[in-house]
């Protein structure tokens, strides 16, 4: 199994969605968002809106995720909520 590390490295097109789409949420004017939300709206946009399986995302990757988006954008730390986690990106 990837690390989350690798995995990311890997997948840069998990990255531009998941930036994009939690952008998105701010925008509506959320102050807290789910980052498993937001890969299920990765998955709802590729696999049924363009109608076929781009990518493989394991949920454990959600929580490297959040904090790589806080980690871009400090201003929006605290935006997903975060347990702690044994190693992150």
């Amino acid at each position: 199994m990837k690390t989350a590390e690798q995995y990311h490295k890997d997948n840069p097109d998990i990255w531009k969605a998941f930036e994009k789409f939690t952008l998105e949420a701010v925008a509506a004017g959320k102050k807290h968002y789910s980052s498993k939300s937001i890969f299920e709206r990765i998955r709802w946009e590729t696999e049924v809106e363009a109608k076929h399986e781009i990518f493989k995302i394991n949920n454990n990757f959600t929580p490297h995720y959040a904090r790589i988006f806080e980690k871009k954008y400090p201003n929006l730390e605290g935006f997903f909520r975060k347990r702690k986690v044994k190693k992150c990106i």
